[in-house]
């Protein structure tokens, strides 16, 4: 519900804040006086788009600023969280319409756009009468309307739980059919390229380990004459380092003899010539390993040709290769798989759109029966509000599509669906005799639609999930009798809804459980729009006035008090 209003330096308004309450909240006042600027100013907080000439005169913007309670609307909890806005129990919506052409957004103090503000205002605010924002004349309410009124959220919940494992469904066969085209298209290139591949049949660090090899084999000749050289050096020279090792040894030996501190020395030149033994053998083997075959040097350079001009084509490594060659192995094999895994899938998607086929039509039938209920109860309605030959029908229609990819199957023909359905749902109504039913929308009279409205609201009081219902011009064309029947409706709704309503009529304003009264003075040489909160004695004064104009006789009075009595 909505707490305070407040409104600057906008048309005839200089500043004034408007404490609202629960329930039913009138507003009265003189023709011209700018009751409906205050309805006007409530627009722009849910995004309607404003003009430079609200602005009042000698000012630089106008500010429109309304706090409203919010702690037990779930669907304006959400939507702050989803959009990174300051969640509490209060939401506070500041629009400023600025001189120069633009205007400002806030929500709970943080920037805003206008989008922002049209969809917060669909969960906390409905308008009636002149004005483009309500519900009831956006054909997509429709379905919701009356799925809430018949309390369908089972059947609902059981369609949509069908309905989006077949979306899964589809997006799975869609994502599959197109993989096989792409992979079917490239079967002939990977069955080339696999065949390329396997004819070299590349083994992981390979061009590493014929390299190596190759610079063995091309200089054997060298290796082969420096190890000959060594061995000789070390084993089998007039003065080899064997031999001359040998000798030093027996020297010290002797030396040992004399002065024992040569004993250290003794296990070091034996190391020594140990090693020199190991040294000169693993050359000696080494030497007669030693190949000399031009014919293994051509294959091994051969080969290492083929594996870089591999690795040129397919990644630059022998690593790149052999991982391309496993992706086409799988390709492949996908490929092959491709038409049973889709044979199955299409078989899965056939059985779960059995099942949302049928719980649509579950859900269709139901609907049905609730708008029967709903025809008739608004019918009803109608007349005591005046309109004695309405007629009201809600119209089913189901579209037919020749998309395979259909969420609905009846027998051979597929229906085009939503979340929501294989429904779509259009109230339309009749307010004269021998008129033919038309879509609500296009209803023309305001002050018909407005009672049209009511009687809407009034049977759908329940369901309806806004918390703020705001009527302007709900008495146009009607008096007496019939309006004590809309105040009656109206107050019959402020116990479901926070309800404000402007109203010329004394027999609607009786039922109010807060009164307000707008007038226009003139102050400094210019026009001000105020408003004021009455008191019950002020406002038996105010209702009065309805009833006899300006001058309030002590008849109108005891009217007036009857009035209000007899409503309460």
């Amino acid at each position: 519900m909505i707490k305070t209003l407040t409104i600057k330096d906008y048309i005839l308004i200089d500043k004034i804040t408007i404490h609202f309450d629960s329930g039913l909240n009138i507003i009265t006042g003189e023709t011209g006086v700018g009751k409906s600027i205050i309805v006007d100013a409530m627009n722009l907080l849910i995004g309607e788009k404003a003009s430079t000439d609200v602005i009042r005169t000698g000012s630089e913007k106008a500010i429109i600023e309304g706090v409203f309670d919010v702690s037990d609307n779930q669907n304006v909890i959400n939507f702050l969280g989803d959009n990174d806005f300051d969640i509490g129990d209060e939401l506070i919506i500041r629009r400023e319409i600025l001189k120069k052409g633009t205007s400002r957004s806030f929500i709970n103090d943080s920037p805003a756009t206008l989008s922002h503000l049209k969809e917060l205002g669909k969960f906390i605010i409905d308008l009636h009468g002149q004005h483009e924002h309500q519900s009831l004349l956006r054909t997509e309410t429709h379905i919701h309307l009356l799925d809430n009124f018949g309390n369908l959220e089972k059947l609902i919940e059981e369609y949509r739980q069908h309905y989006y494992n077949l979306k899964k469904a589809f997006e799975k066969l869609e994502y599959l059919k197109n993989i096989e085209k792409t992979s079917r298209e490239k079967k002939d290139l990977y069955e080339f390229q696999a065949k390329e591949i396997d004819a070299i049949n590349p083994k992981p660090n390979e061009i590493e380990e014929i390299k190596t090899k190759l610079n063995i084999l091309e200089n054997s000749e060298r290796l082969y004459e420096s190890t000959s050289r060594i061995y000789e050096t070390l084993y089998e020279s007039e003065f080899a380092i064997y031999d001359q090792l040998i000798k030093v040894r027996n020297l010290i030996d002797e030396l040992a003899k004399i002065d024992k501190t040569f004993s250290e020395l003794k296990n070091d030149i034996s190391s020594a010539i140990t090693v020199v033994d190991e040294i000169a053998k693993f050359i000696q083997s080494y030497n007669s390993r030693i190949e000399f075959n031009p014919e293994l040097l051509e294959e091994y350079r051969e080969r290492l040709g083929s594996l870089v001009l591999l690795a040129k084509k397919y990644g630059g490594s022998l690593d790149a290769v052999i991982e391309h060659r496993n992706k086409i192995e799988e390709e492949l094999k996908l490929v092959e798989n491709f038409e049973e895994e889709i044979h199955k899938l299409e078989e899965e998607i056939e059985f779960e759109r059995k099942l949302c086929s049928d719980a649509a039509v579950r859900l269709s039938e139901k609907r049905r029966e609730v708008a029967e209920k709903i025809s008739k109860s608004i019918v009803s309605i109608l007349k005591e509000l005046g309109i004695n030959n309405a007629k009201f029908d809600v119209v089913f229609r189901n579209k037919k599509t020749e998309n395979p990819y259909a969420f609905v199957k009846l027998g051979s023909e597929y229906f085009v669906a939503t979340p929501d359905g294989f429904d779509e749902v259009e109230f339309y109504i009749s307010t004269n005799p021998g008129e033919e039913l038309k879509p609500l929308t296009k209803v023309a009279s305001g002050g018909e639609i407005s009672r049209i409205m009511l009687a809407l609201k009034t049977i759908l009081a329940k369901s309806d999930k806004l918390p703020l219902m705001v009527f302007d011009e709900i008495d146009v064309g009607i008096s007496g009798r019939i309006a004590q029947k809309v105040g009656k409706a109206l107050k019959n709704l402020s116990e479901f809804h926070q309800i404000i309503a402007i109203t010329h009529l004394p027999q609607i304003a009786g039922f109010s459980d807060t009164h307000f009264v707008v007038d226009k003075k003139v102050k400094d040489g210019r026009a001000i729009t105020t408003i004021k909160k009455l008191s019950e004695e002020e406002k038996i004064y105010e209702v009065a006035k309805l009833i006899s104009g300006e001058e309030v006789t002590p008849a109108s009075i005891e009217s007036a008090k009857e009035l209000i009595y007899n409503s309460n």
